[in-house]
C-alpha cells in the first residue's frame, strides 16, 4: 500500500519569524474530527484547537493546556494517537501579520498531535474563561479542508495525510 508522506512547507526564513505552538486534530469513535469557529471571525472559517508555548513549556504541556482553554476537554477524556514526525508552518496573510504577536511573527511552526476524543460531548465546553470558538462541530475529513481559512489549507492537508492512518 503507497501511503501518501507529509511534506514540511518548504520554508526558507528562519525560525525565529514563526511562532512556536501545537495543533490539535480531535477525532470522536466515528472519524469524525473536532473544529471550532473563531469567535474573533465573521466569516464561516472554522479551525481545530492550535496555540502558541508559553514560556519554557513543552509541545506536550502545551497540547494539553491549549485543549482545556479552547475545548473544555480535559487529560482524562482524550488518548494520544500520534504526534507529527514534523513540525508544519504556515504564514499570516501580510495584513494580518501585524495584527497579531505584535507584529513578531510572519506565521507559526507548529506540532501537531492526532488525539481520540472518549468522553461525551457533554464534556466539550467552548465557553472558557477566554473562548476561542463560537461554536463547533464534528465534520468528516474529507470536508475539513474547504472550511478552512485559506492560509491554512496547504498545512492542514499535509496534517490529514500524516494522520490518515487513523481517520
Amino acid at each position: 500500500m503507497n501511503i501518501p508522506q507529509p511534506s514540511k512547507k518548504n520554508n526558507d526564513k528562519p525560525d525565529y519569524l514563526y511562532r512556536s505552538g501545537v495543533g490539535i486534530m480531535i477525532i470522536n469513535s466515528a472519524k469524525q474530527i473536532f473544529v471550532g469557529k473563531r469567535i474573533d471571525n465573521h466569516s464561516d472559517a472554522w479551525q481545530m484547537p492550535q496555540g502558541g508555548l508559553d514560556a519554557g513549556e513543552s509541545e506536550d504541556d502545551a497540547m494539553l493546556r491549549e485543549l482545556k482553554e479552547e475545548t473544555g476537554i480535559v487529560k482524562d477524556n482524550v488518548k494520544l494517537l500520534k504526534k507529527s514526525e514534523i513540525h508544519y508552518y504556515y504564514n499570516l496573510p501580510y495584513k494580518l501579520q501585524k495584527k497579531f504577536w505584535g507584529g513578531k511573527y510572519l506565521g507559526q511552526k507548529q506540532r501537531w498531535y492526532l488525539i481520540e476524543f472518549c468522553g461525551d460531548d457533554s464534556a466539550i465546553n467552548i465557553k472558557t474563561e477566554d473562548p476561542e470558538f463560537s461554536e463547533w462541530k464534528w465534520v468528516e475529513k474529507d470536508d475539513i479542508v474547504g472550511s478552512i481559512v485559506s492560509f491554512k489549507r496547504e498545512m492542514y492537508e499535509d496534517v490529514l495525510k500524516e494522520f490518515c492512518d487513523f481517520l
